[in-house]
């Protein structure tokens, strides 16, 4: 037997003498550090079987300064810098995800909470309602008709709420992919704005590369949350090779901490909610979702006496003033 295979249980038993303390210590340290930043934790977990490792070689060289030490200190130099930056890099990543997928949680806990507010609302009425007119508490042919009108005005904020619910979860599941077709603006904008609190101020009408059904729901939607709060103002435009949309409203402005927060599932700002309130604050969510599917993007700001959310969608190509 060669004396490298008769001094190797011993020289084993000397490495793990060595390394075992040090993989215990950064078995501590880790254990510690569980709470902590998930990146420092990632950075300590390969550092810890490269110092063992270390630390068994320099033992089994007796502690002695070798050309086998030399290069072991070389290798596990290299390793380290090739190990840690990937595992701090890689610790970085999952923290964000992991950010990521609690705030999706708490989003998705959040929306089921106002969702179940919001249908229980209208259920309720159309409950007491229908009772009232099958046991004959109602029996008048006006109070009769006023009790039908309004079971059927609950009922389409019911189908309304739905229909937002289906539409998000297209959005959600990538579904949505428009038609890249030209349509003109003014047509779009002329069958939202069925209101007079809508101004429409344009001085050219351009043609857009986009679904029509999806461009003109997101700007619907954006109209009906702006009606809201009051008189509302529609103007268009084209900035080089995008047309854009704004529409202004009087809402007295968002908080600065709002704005990110405005296009979020189920958002309301700070306002309470009421009963009357209709939708379940998936509309602007849902105006975005299309947009971004159109090629386009929706801002907000603040502007004058309330808010502006400019819309950004690509043109037609080869298309001049229509």
């Amino acid at each position: 037997m060669s004396p490298v295979l008769a001094d190797l249980p011993k020289m084993a038993l000397i490495g793990l003498a060595c390394a075992g303390p040090v993989a215990a210590l950064g078995t501590v340290l880790l254990h510690r550090m569980r709470r902590g930043s998930l990146t420092v934790s990632m950075g300590v977990l390969v550092l810890v079987p490269l110092a063992a490792t270390l630390a068994g070689i320099i033992g089994i060289c007796g502690f002695m300064y070798t050309q086998q030490t030399q290069a072991a200190l070389v290798v596990c130099g290299l390793v380290t810098l090739i190990t840690v930056p990937v595992a701090l890099l890689l610790g970085r990543s999952i923290s964000r995800h992991s950010v990521w997928e609690r705030e999706a949680e708490r989003a998705r806990r959040e929306l089921v909470s106002w969702i179940s507010h919001d249908l229980r609302t209208p259920l309720a009425g159309i409950r007491v309602m229908t009772e009232a007119l099958a046991d004959g508490v109602v029996s008048d042919p006006a109070e009769v008709r006023d009790y039908v009108l309004r079971v059927r005005g609950e009922t389409d904020r019911l189908s309304g709420m739905v229909d937002d619910l289906f539409e998000l979860s297209r959005i959600n599941a990538g579904e949505v992919r428009p038609r890249r077709e030209p349509v003109p603006l003014r047509d779009v904008i002329e069958d939202v704005v069925g209101s007079p609190s809508v101004r429409v101020e344009v001085t050219e009408w351009p043609v857009v590369l986009g679904g029509e059904r999806e461009l003109g729901r997101a700007l619907r939607n954006l109209v009906d949350n702006a009606l809201r709060h009051g008189t509302v103002t529609v103007r268009a435009g084209v900035t080089g090779d995008d047309a854009w949309v704004t529409v202004d409203d009087e809402c007295g402005g968002i908080p600065d901490d709002d704005l990110e927060r405005v296009f979020e599932v189920a958002f309301r700002g700070g306002s309470a909610r009421t009963p009357g309130e209709s939708g379940a604050g998936l509309g602007l969510p849902i105006a975005q979702g299309l947009v971004t599917a159109l090629g386009g993007s929706v801002t907000v700001s603040n502007c004058g006496s309330g808010c502006r959310f400019r819309v950004t969608v690509p043109r037609a190509p080869q298309v001049g003033r229509v």
